[in-house]
């Protein structure tokens, strides 16, 4: 079978399409025949050897895919060959085959494709536990979207009106701000020409925003933090802009909010059955049609370094997607 692989750490294009042994699976875990696999931030790090996780070179980037049962390992229950499922993965997804273990396997809904299938699980299932399980979003709450064209921005601004809140997405251009509100954001703030306070201010009449989502970092952080409402709550999401941003440890104080880490993928392993009904909840949006994955672009196996390329370079709206089979 063919994978894309990292022999060195360094830039997507330094990854090779290369013809590997077919995978067996290990008790507890099942291989899966890949149709799809979604592109995400964490790809383009681990690339680079600037993950938390470092696998042992030869390895296939890609967190996350959908496509259909191919092998069983032993002691897996509740699966059969042929299903058709998807999988958040850590790395090894941009291949013809993938490796996953059964607990992190789910069925895919009838009404679901495998392109949209490989664009869900890490982005929607990041953003309902960051709103729901991290911040406890509540309907009529005010949350604020940093980076809310992006594929964990957009489905934050689909799973915030889902919970009843009302929604501000912030970006860079105007067709990305675009994209929010066909998405749902009931707000837009620009913030390559408006001052991300000063807009906040004018929308929230000077309350401020009870969430902030901040997938980001970089300089907007600290003013999103500033304009957090009493018993605010800032989620730290991740850092696309690059930078770590200091906090003045101070604003939690004055401002009575709290900074709130979000980290899905040890949520995912660690309380397994809570992120099983969260994902159950995601499902049934999707076919009321209240989620639905945007899909930018569609790259096939051989081109995986210049999917990664399109994402890292900040110019993809929602998601990414690499087409196997």
């Amino acid at each position: 079978m063919k994978a894309m692989l990292c022999h060195a750490y360094g830039p997507p294009d330094s990854l090779r399409l290369e013809e590997v042994p077919s995978l067996q699976p290990g008790p507890g875990q099942v291989v899966i025949a890949v149709a799809a696999a979604g592109v995400n931030f964490p790809d383009t790090l681990i690339i680079q050897g600037k993950y938390q996780y470092k696998p042992d070179l030869p390895f296939s980037p890609g967190g996350e895919v959908a496509g259909t049962i191919l092998r069983l390992g032993a002691d897996v229950t509740g699966l059969r060959v042929g299903d058709r499922v998807l999988a958040p993965l850590g790395w090894g997804g941009y291949a013809e085959e993938a490796i996953a273990e059964a607990w992190r396997v789910l069925p895919i809904p009838d009404e679901m494709d495998f392109d949209t299938a490989s664009a869900f699980v890490l982005t929607y299932g990041t953003s309902h536990h960051a709103l729901k399980d991290r911040a406890r979003l509540q309907p009529g709450e005010t949350l604020l979207v940093l980076g809310a064209a992006g594929g964990v921005g957009l489905a934050a601004i689909e799973i915030g009106k889902a919970i009843g809140a009302h929604v501000i997405a912030a970006a860079s251009t105007d067709d990305k701000l675009a994209l929010c509100t066909e998405h749902g954001a009931d707000e837009v703030v620009h913030y390559g020409r408006d001052d991300l306070r000063t807009r906040l201010k004018e929308i929230t009449g000077d309350r401020g925003v009870d969430v902030v989502y901040d997938p980001v970092g970089g300089r907007l952080s600290e003013a999103a933090l500033r304009s957090t409402a009493w018993n605010g709550r800032f989620l730290v999401v991740g850092f696309a802009a690059g930078d770590i941003p200091a906090i003045p440890l101070n604003l939690p104080l004055l401002k009575g909010c709290a900074i709130v880490g979000v980290f899905w993928g040890a949520f995912a392993r660690k309380q397994p059955e809570v992120n099983a009904l969260n994902m159950r909840e995601l499902f049934g949006w999707f076919r009321d049609g209240r989620v639905r994955p945007h899909i930018c672009a569609r790259f096939p196996l051989a081109r995986a370094g210049e999917a990664m390329q399109a994402l890292a370079g900040r110019g993809a709206k929602g998601k990414v997607v690499i087409t196997v089979r």
